[in-house]
């Protein structure tokens, strides 16, 4: 399943790419091309609130995570994780 087959998804991944902060669009964007489609219920549902919070705390969110410390909400740590590994290695195979 693609993200476009589900409306759903289609709706995160739109969201992802057009947050109003371009370091957002960037860092969301190509995360959620990567894994949406594979993500579960559960998980689609912590997404959907996580894109729900202001971006300037997602941002923070996630450069603590890259610099190894804590501070986001419980709920939304193990997705951040993922998201700042990612652009991580993104970052690392340019």
């Amino acid at each position: 399943m693609t993200p476009a087959s589900d409306p759903a998804r289609k709706r995160l991944l739109m969201r992802s790419w057009r947050r109003g902060m371009r370091e957002m669009d960037l860092l969301l964007g190509p995360f959620a091309e990567a894994e949406l489609a594979t993500m579960d219920g559960p998980t689609l549902d912590i997404y959907a609130r996580m894109l729900e919070e202001n971006d300037q705390d997602l941002y923070a969110w996630i450069i603590a995570k890259s610099r190894g410390e804590t501070g986001c909400p419980a709920p939304y740590a193990g997705l951040i994780a993922r998201i700042s590994a990612a652009a991580s290695d993104r970052i690392g195979k340019n």
